[in-house]
């Protein structure tokens, strides 16, 4: 009678398990910011993946959407890309992730090409301040 042993499986198993658990934090890459904290309510779980438009110290814009996350955008691919992802999803939470250090001219200007794009809400993220 043959039997399978699952010795080697497991090993492998175990293996790219350790793997795993070595590269996911290093995938987990992005746009350093620093959040301001808040005590504002989360979204809600059921609610679709939303569009974060974070905006570093330098006042650089990043998409978490398309090709070179971490890539600064200019103003043009900013809005062509939002206004992109309305049209064919519009009930897409629009989110605005600043540092804290960004100066309000940085922000608002964000949120002016957000309009341009189409967008009418906008949410800011924050950090909660229970840390």
């Amino acid at each position: 009678m043959a039997e399978i042993n699952v010795v080697p499986y497991i090993d492998v198993m175990l293996v790219l398990l350790i793997i795993f658990m070595i590269t996911a934090p290093i995938l987990q890459q992005g746009v350093e910011i620093d959040l301001p904290q808040a005590n504002a309510n989360p979204l809600p779980p059921d609610q679709s993946e939303p569009v974060v438009l974070s905006v570093n110290v330098k006042g650089e814009y990043f998409l978490n959407i398309g090709d070179n996350k971490d890539r600064p955008l200019d103003e043009k691919t900013l809005v062509h890309r939002i206004a992109a992802v309305v049209k064919y999803k519009p009930q897409t939470p629009v989110l605005v992730r600043a540092d804290h250090a960004v100066d309000y001219g940085s922000v608002t200007s964000a949120m002016v090409l957000l309009q341009s794009a189409g967008i009418d809400k906008v949410g800011l993220m924050t950090d909660s301040s229970e840390n």
